[in-house]
């Protein structure tokens, strides 16, 4: 009798530890296959390549700056508020003064009774004032002909290299904002240095547009010294020049962000509160 309840006792110890034996193996396999995938996501968010969550903060509102730099792109570039040109005010006739301004694919001239004017006033405008607008294309990007503004023939070779810089820098912004987006996507830095060179190469080449483009005038208004002109960048110009300073301060952020080591720590690293 003594005997068979030992076996029996033995028997029951044995079950329960080959119970606990294999209770914390399933319960870690099962766990395993839960949150594998969880673990998976941090261990690539904690890895060198991946993008944290307060590093994706900074580069959505450095985004930020970059879109708001190409929607003032697309509206400098699409206007035609480059600068704006007033002759004297017996230029034409006595009846009537004429001002135009102009951008990088359009031409605009405005009539207005001199009535209208102050009697004071010894050139013509301004060109918001009322009046009759005529606005054509220029023809040299498709037959070559150029055209005559007060007697005056506009710079046809850098007004298109001044088109060409614009569009190209304009293609590079959307080409770094859609890196940026994959890179938010798919948590990873690698699409932040190809966005920042982007961003910098096309806020150099919009600087270098607008000096392309105000040589340009330049040049236009000194081919005929009979006729003088009074004039003056518009804000297509401004918006333009905003526009290229936010693309390299926002390739700039991005670059910052790419490094794998924060710079503000390097440059102005801890002291030691023990000593």
């Amino acid at each position: 009798m003594w005997s068979t309840f030992i076996v029996q006792d033995e028997e029951v110890r044995t079950g329960n530890a080959s119970a606990g034996v294999h209770q914390p193996a399933l319960e870690g396999f099962l766990g395993s296959r839960g949150g594998g995938r969880k673990r998976r996501h941090r261990t690539h968010s904690n890895s060198g390549d991946g993008i944290s969550e307060s590093q994706e903060g900074k580069i959505k509102l450095t985004l930020f700056l970059a879109v708001t730099g190409i929607m003032l792109t697309v509206l400098g570039v699409g206007t035609e508020f480059w600068v704006e040109l007033t002759p004297p005010k017996n230029f034409d006739n006595n009846q009537t003064c004429l001002v135009a301004h102009y951008g990088l694919w359009k031409c605009c001239t405005k009539t207005f009774g001199l009535s209208d004017m102050d009697p004071k006033q010894e050139i013509c405008g301004p060109t918001h004032a009322h009046g009759e607008s005529n606005c054509t294309f220029f023809k040299f990007y498709t037959t070559g002909e150029n055209i005559v503004l007060f007697q005056k023939t506009p710079e046809k070779d850098l007004t298109v290299a001044s088109a060409v810089l614009a569009i190209i820098s304009l293609f590079l912004m959307v080409m770094g904002a859609m890196c940026i987006i994959m890179a938010v996507g798919k948590g990873v830095q690698f699409f932040l240095k190809p966005a920042s060179a982007c961003f910098i190469l096309s806020g150099v080449l919009i600087f270098l547009c607008l000096i392309i483009f105000h040589q340009s005038v330049l040049l236009f208004l000194a081919s005929d010294q009979s006729i003088p002109l009074r004039h003056e960048m518009s804000w297509s110009v401004t918006c333009v020049g905003c526009a290229g300073a936010l693309a390299v301060v926002a390739g700039v952020f991005f670059l910052v962000l790419a490094l794998p080591y924060s710079p503000w720590k390097r440059c102005l690293p801890k002291k030691n509160s023990d000593i």
